[in-house]
């Protein structure tokens, strides 16, 4: 009898996992020898109103359960965590948070991931200053101390103080061995980095233990919306500091193992090609790098929106060692079969594939 009772009850959770699974539109790797990183853009839409603050802890949720799924190696995060740096008063056409709110509203949705995988953040221009990078300012050492995720002990390999002299993860080197891939380095910078930092990035790259890694380079600023023309003469009071054309040419173009730059920041509310770039340029090595922006603050909604509707991007790196291909989803819209069928976005500038030969 209770052999019996035993497998009814299995045989119950085994139906309440399968039917949980279809009401959250599981998603799959298309080869079951990938693995995949997740690339999220600007959330600071999400910050700025208590409202929207859930959705955001949904994204990450949503990551958290799929990190076996999506076999998810790290989770890419193109900076403007925040809406505001450091501000206690609030304008109410645009917030209802001070930054201490916002700061504990985008450390907690992180926490969902701390100690299972690790988020790489590239800090914006709203991480820095009173509003937005006024000056180097930043709050960003104390939400993301590197002791609050044990899954970062083992990759991270460097990191480069901040504009405040302090070494802070902004400045920061992760190093990924994967069987089919080999091995990765994925560098994440502040905002218009100094032209030291670009120095440490150059060096690093070009390290005899580093220098036949694929490499992933990450800031905030570098192309703008639909054009995907590079930033250049921004303007914001921080200095000293470079666009996303010297990035280019003082990083980018001499690094011959640099093959991706991931980006946000640019975007207006229009169109789902407002929110996104990608272009495709050859280094002095004669190699593609592949640049890659991605902004969701704008959607949901306009400026004062939802902040996203959920929007992220899905890196599957093929088991070719050679191709990632890139999908744009949204769990907000795949958690409900009345919409899931809204929650993938096809379209050839958010759904592609790039080759790194």
């Amino acid at each position: 009898m209770k052999k019996a009772l035993l497998s009814i009850c299995c045989l119950l959770h085994i139906s309440y996992v399968a039917l949980a699974q279809n009401r959250a539109d599981q998603q799959e790797l298309t080869d079951p020898n990938s693995f995949s990183m997740i690339l999220l853009g600007d959330p600071q839409g999400y910050m700025k109103y208590d409202i929207n603050q859930p959705l955001f802890e949904l994204c990450t949720a949503w990551i958290s359960d799929h990190i076996d799924q999506l076999n998810i190696k790290a989770v890419l995060c193109t900076g403007d965590i925040v809406e505001q740096n450091e501000n206690i008063v609030r304008n109410r056409k645009m917030v209802n948070q001070t930054s201490r709110e916002m700061w504990e509203a985008a450390s907690r949705a992180f926490e969902r991931l701390d100690n299972k995988v690790p988020y790489i953040i590239s800090a914006g221009n709203h991480e820095y200053g009173y509003r937005s990078a006024e000056n180097g300012n930043t709050k960003f050492p104390e939400y993301f101390p590197f002791e609050r995720n044990r899954a970062w002990r083992d990759i991270c390999v460097s990191v480069f103080p901040n504009r405040s002299g302090v070494e802070s993860l902004e400045n920061s080197a992760y190093e990924f061995v994967e069987p089919n891939w080999g091995k990765l380095l994925v560098i994440t910078s502040e905002f218009a980095p100094r032209d030291e930092v670009l120095h440490w990035a150059k060096e690093l790259a070009a390290k005899p233990e580093y220098k036949e890694h694929k490499v992933i380079f990450m800031t905030h600023s570098f192309l703008r919306q639909r054009t995907a023309e590079r930033t250049d003469n921004e303007n914001y009071r921080i200095t000293p500091r470079n666009w996303g054309v010297g990035v280019w040419e003082k990083l980018i173009e001499p690094s011959s193992n640099i093959r991706m730059v991931l980006c946000g920041h640019t975007g207006k509310p229009g169109d789902f090609e407002d929110s996104v770039a990608y272009r495709v340029d050859k280094n002095k090595a004669g190699k593609d790098v592949h640049q890659m922006m991605f902004n969701v603050q704008i959607l949901g909604g306009g400026w004062e929106g939802n902040g996203g509707d959920g929007w992220l991007r899905i890196l599957e790196f093929m088991p070719d060692g050679k191709t990632i291909k890139v999908r744009t989803y949204s769990p907000l819209f795949g958690i409900s079969p009345s919409t899931k069928h809204l929650a993938h976005r096809t379209e050839a500038f958010d759904q592609f594939e790039m080759i790194m030969e």
